[in-house]
This record gives structure tokens, sequence and C-alpha cells, in this order.
């Protein structure tokens, strides 16, 4: 029996791969991305982690997925041209948008271009009226023209968003039937299959970056597949979607828009997961990694849920606080703040003699100066290196060399440049690295009316176990959680996720019009489409667990809240147990209620997921891996190492003990302490004191 579960998560510098063995046991392999062709960096550390284990790809029973792929394909424009083909006198809806910018007063502001040039919006005679009548009907032969144009042009995405669709998909459908009879090489993406729901520019927005991304995606996912399957590793492929669940390949292939957030989203859902398995409370998590550092807030056991996400427009500082940046895709997505704060950040003069930090990074190709690929721009990673917090001699337990002269040099040049101490530029480095995570840290607490200083600090990724004492000692937080293999912890979070399926449809009416009825009727075809998705992967009965939500909102108001139904079917209960719902949600959410206006409820959501008859989370973590050095052993034996590290001008070089996880026991070791390992490194500054618990976390204390 396969009794083995892969995860491989795909980030801007690293890729990182873990197997989990039924009892726990735990293997791990750290590589540097192959930006341009992610799946080979797949193919070959999957293949190298199988050997150190000793294990045949067939002793693994299943593989999830998370990847930067479709967000990489928006950012850097490298999906395919696509088409639009819209209503008749609607050519113009993706460049009106909506007006909101993420940055009010800068008038140099611009919105980033359409996906889809002009001259490639082509618009169709056919017009469905708000209540579902056909007022025009689609002219076939105006539809076959375009469809020859578009072939002509040497385009095969096509998006289709016609006005109204939401509330009658007939002539969406009945478009795409006969492009794909006339057209069979065309790729399709409907507006109703993705988003049927009012607000034309989202589900426009939301289709057309489907469309644009869809063959890259496609592409992927079969050069992965075939790449796996030449390692004989044949089980079905799972991708982590946005939303926190994971979603078999073909699925995502043809919806790729549900995996824009997938790597950040899985670390979330692992420490979600984590904490109510080990009862850690209230966390806020800080993902950093070698491009970016994201945030998130976990409250009551639950991370929150945004209806949106906007990419290709830089950093999120809060997705409901700041838009217009980007493109917006309107699917449900953990709301995660991100600024461009990684390890390969990339430091420079501005143009004002002032020192600036990212957001351009020096990802995986050609990387820091210290990995001696190519890159001379000094990084975040080259300041810390510089600042004795890594290992001068190594990382990922020696498999990457580092070059500590280099770094010091670049470091030295921009010192020069700014006329500044090589120790202090680098510090400096250090601190507005900080500065920017803050932003992100701060974007989801305090900036939606809660304490940081109330919540853990839970650190992960290659680069966040280092900064994570300086910010929480500035957030006023008293405790950090720095979970096994930290580095690869997204990796080991995608494995702790639950299958999952969403569905909308549209319900455009008032609450108080609304009938227990009417609920059911809409949810009623969307549970059974869940449940038999769920039966054919293999969940039944009480394996299946089905929930449904409607949007809701007051009248007039422009944004939506998700609010679960107390219970499915809906009874003579449900619409008042409904307005109550939306009232604390809404305080909750925007610190006011406003009883006795009316409520509109917009759509209606089924959620359905696979639940495992066994827990998702062992209950220990063996960790266990060849490659594994961690200091070739001396820290494992309990033996300490000094290094020289800089706490910043007030405390200086201070001589610090340097060990492995392993070494840690029951009694906290005051900092300063480094603790290094194959992943990552863990900065324990004075005034901390560090710990390990029973499941292998580290717990730091002020």
């Amino acid at each position: 029996m396969a009794g083995y579960r892969l995860g491989v998560d795909i980030g801007g510098t690293f890729t990182d791969i873990v197997v989990l063995g039924e009892d726990g046991a735990l293997y791990r392999r750290k590589i540097l991305s192959t930006p341009d062709d992610y799946a080979r960096a797949i193919e070959n550390g999957v293949a190298a982690l199988l050997g150190d284990i000793g294990i045949g790809a067939d002793a693994i029973g299943e593989f999830a997925h998370g990847t930067t792929v479709a967000t990489n394909a928006i950012i850097e424009r490298r999906g395919d041209r696509v088409a639009l083909i819209t209503t008749l006198g609607f050519r113009d809806v993706l460049e009106l948008g909506r007006f909101r910018s993420p940055r009010l007063y800068d008038l140099s502001f611009r919105k980033p271009e359409p996906l889809v040039e002009r001259r490639l919006r082509f618009e169709v005679p056919e017009r469905i009226d708000g209540q579902g009548r056909v007022v025009t009907p689609l002219d076939l032969d105006a539809l076959t023209a375009i469809g020859a144009r578009i072939v002509a042009e040497g385009i095969a995405a096509v998006a289709i968003c016609f006005i109204n669709a939401y509330v009658n998909p007939a002539h969406e459908a009945q478009a795409a039937a006969h492009l794909a009879q006339r057209f069979p090489a065309l790729s399709i993406s409907l507006s109703t299959q993705l988003l049927p729901q009012i607000q034309e520019y989202e589900r426009t927005s939301t289709t057309v970056v489907n469309a644009y991304i869809r063959p890259v995606v496609e592409r992927y996912v079969g050069s992965l597949v075939e790449r796996m399957e030449r390692l004989g590793l044949r089980v079905p492929l799972l991708f982590m979607q946005s939303s926190g669940g994971v979603l078999p390949a073909p699925l995502v292939a043809k919806n790729p828009v549900t995996i824009i957030d997938s790597g950040p989203a899985a670390g979330v859902v692992g420490a979600t997961r984590l904490a109510e398995r080990l009862g850690l409370g209230d966390l806020i998590v800080l993902d950093m990694g070698g491009t970016t550092a994201k945030a998130a807030v976990i409250e009551d056991g639950k991370f929150g849920l945004a209806p949106e996400t906007e990419v290709g427009g830089g950093a999120a500082l809060g997705l409901r606080l700041i838009q217009g940046a980007g493109y917006v895709v309107q699917v449900p997505t953990i709301d995660i703040a991100e600024v461009g704060a990684g390890g390969g950040s990339i430091a420079a003069v501005d143009p004002g003699g002032g020192l600036l930090v990212g957001p351009r990074s020096a990802g995986a190709e050609p990387g820091p100066v210290c990995y001696r690929r190519g890159g001379t721009l000094p990084t975040v990673t080259d300041a810390n290196l510089v600042l004795g917090y890594l290992n001068p001699a190594a990382l990922v337990g020696g498999d990457l060399a580092l070059d500590f002269a280099a770094a010091e040099r670049s470091i030295g040049g921009l010192a020069a440049e700014l006329g500044l101490d090589p120790v202090a530029a680098a510090y400096g480095i250090h601190l507005i690295a900080n500065a920017n995570m803050m932003r992100a840290l701060t974007g989801v607490s305090s900036e939606r009316g809660r304490d940081p200083a109330q919540f853990a600090l839970f650190a992960i990724g290659g680069n966040g176990p280092v900064h994570a004492a300086s910010l929480a000692e500035t957030l006023r937080i008293r405790r950090i959680v720095v979970p096994p293999v930290a580095g690869l912890f997204s990796a080991l979070g995608l494995l702790f996720a639950d299958i999952e399926h969403r569905y909308v449809t549209a319900f455009y009416r008032r609450l108080d019009e609304t009938t227990p009825d009417d609920l059911n009727r809409a949810a009623a075809p969307l549970v059974a489409e869940v449940a038999e998705l769920l039966a054919a992967e293999g969940f039944a009965g009480a394996a299946q667990q089905v929930s449904v939500a409607l949007d809701m909102k007051y009248v007039g108001q422009m944004s939506a809240l998700p609010v679960p139904l107390p219970a499915y079917p809906a009874d003579a209960d449900t619409v008042s147990a409904l307005a109550e719902a939306f009232a604390r949600l809404h305080e909750e959410t925007y610190g006011y209620r406003s009883d006795g206006e009316r409520l509109q409820l917009i759509a209606l959501r089924v959620v359905g997921r696979g639940i495992s008859q066994r827990s998702r989370v062992p209950e220990r973590l063996l960790r266990r891996s060849a490659t594994d050095t961690e200091g070739a052993g001396r820290q494992a034996s309990g033996q300490e190492n000094m290094r020289r590290a800089y706490f910043g001008p007030d405390r200086g070089w201070l001589e610090t003990p340097v060990m492995s996880r392993d070494a840690l026991g029951d009694e906290p070791a005051p900092g300063p302490v480094i603790v290094e390992e194959y992943d990552c490194t863990t900065v324990v500054r004075p005034g901390w004191r560090i710990s390990r618990d029973g499941w292998d976390n580290m717990i730091l204390e002020r």
C-alpha cells in the first residue's frame, strides 16, 4: 500500500519538496527553482529525494502541489494572446473598469494595460435583459466571422462574457458550442462557467485572466504529469487553490484562476491545521521567502477569505483595503497581504540618495551575490550573511555554497554610495526589509482592528525565522512559533489540506422577499453536483462536508460579505438568522451595523470538502533526511559552535552560540542564539529565549 504523501511548492527562488510517511516521518529537499521550466526542478528534486529515502515512486499515494506559475504568467505578461467576445456596446468594459487607486494622491499612477488590446475585443449582436428574457437573439453569422478573424490573428484563447448572462447563460453556452464546432483549436473561457453573478467588469476581468493563463497552465500541468510519469509516479495530481483546498489537476487546468494565490495559501492552511491540532491559539502567519513576504491572520481557528484578489499590480497591503493596482480576479482567496520583501530583494540607492530595498528581486536566476550564480546587486540575504545571521560557508545542508567575500564586497560598494560603514549599510538593509514586512503584518492586523500583541507570530519560509524576533519586538508580540521544516512549511501545509470544490450561482434579490424554498431551489443543483464530484473521488456519506453561503450587502452598498447558511435545507428560521449573522459579520469587518436597513442577496455559494478518515496532521513529526547534515552533526550531538553576529548599534557584535533544533532541550536557552537547519535559520535576539515543544516546534518568548 502506498503510505507516503508528496508535497511540492514552487517559489520564485526555491522549489520545496517534502515526503510525509504515515508514521509522521518527514523527508525534505530544497533546490533552486528553474524559471524556464519549473517542472524540471520538480522532476530532479523528487527523483533525488526518493533516492535519498530509498523508496520507489509507487510508494507515493498522494501528490499535492502549490505553484506560482499562474501568477508569474500575469506578472511577467507571459500569458497567451487572448481575444474577448462580448455584447454589442460593451467592448470597453475592461478599459473603464472601476475607479480605484492604490495610491490616492499619486498623479503619475496608471492602471495596468488591459490583457486584451482593443482591436481584439469583438462585439456580437445579442441581448438578454435583467430578468433573463431574450431581447436580441445571438447572431451566429456575426459570431462565425469573429471566430475567423480570431483564428487569422493566430490567437488560440478566447474569453466570452455577455451582459446579463449571469441570469441566463443560454447565449454564452450557444456561442461556445458554435465556436468549438467551427474552430476546435480555440481554448474558450465562459464567464457563466467561472463567475455567474452580477458586476460585468469583475466578471469580464476574471474571465479574461482565466483565458490568458489557461494555455500556460495547461502546458505546465501536461509537462509536470509527463515528468512524474517518467519517474513512475501515477497518482492524481492535486493543486492548492487560493481558497485553501486542493483540487484535481484537470479542473485546475480548465479554471486556472482558482490557483492564482496557490503557494501563499498552503502555508496559511498548514498553520491553521497545526494551530487547531496543538492549541496554539490565534496566530499571525509570516511567510518570508526569496522574493516576497506574506502575512495572514488565524483567529478562532479560522483564516479569513476575501471575495476577490488583484494580480499583476505589485504587492497587496490587505485585499479589501487597497485595490486598483492589478487585474481583478473574483474568486474566494485567503486574506493575505504581500510585499516585495524576500531574501532576494535587491538593495539600491533611490533617486533621493536614500536606501531602497525591493520590490525588485534577484530571484533564483541570478540570485543573491553570495550564491555565485551571476548576481551583482546586493540583496537582503547578502546583508544577513554579512551580519553573521547565516552560515558563512553554505546553506541548505551544504548544498548551496556561499561566497561571503563577494557579499561583503557588494554591501561595501553600496555603503560607499551612501557614505556609510558597510556594517551599518547591511543592518540598514535588514531594518528596511523589516519595515516593508511591517506593512504586510499591520495590513492584516491593526488595519483590521486587531491588536497584533494579542497574537503569536508563526514564522515560516526560508527567511521568516531570521527576521521574526525583531518584527515581534516592534509589534509587541511576546511569542513566536517556528514549526518544523519552517523553510519548507508551505510544501508540508499542502498535505494538511482537504479536497475542496466551490460553485457559485447568481441569486440577486432582497432578503425580505426571499423564502426558504427559494434558497433550497437555488442551492439544490449545486449541492448535488458537489456531492457527485466528491463521491467520484472516493468521499461518501459522512466524508462529504457540504456547506451553503450567501453573498449579502446592505441595499446600495458596493461590497458584499459571505454569510454561511445556518443549516441546509433552509427552514422557517433561516431568513431571520441570515439577517442577524450578516449584521454581526458587518460589524466585525467594518466596525458598525445598521439594523433596520434592507438587505440585498447577490450570489449563492456551495462548498464541498472531502474529509479523510485519518487526520491530515500526524500525531508527531519525525524529521529524517539523508541531506540534512545541519553542521555535519556537531549540533545534533549537543555541541555548540560560536559565531559573531551583529544586533544593532546598541548591542553591536556579540559572540553567539550556533546550534541545531535537536540540541534544544526542555529548558529554554537564552538569546542571543542562532539555530541552523537544513531549510532555514532562526535568529534569537538578546532578550528572548527559545525552547522546543513535543511536536518539534521551536517556541521563542520574550
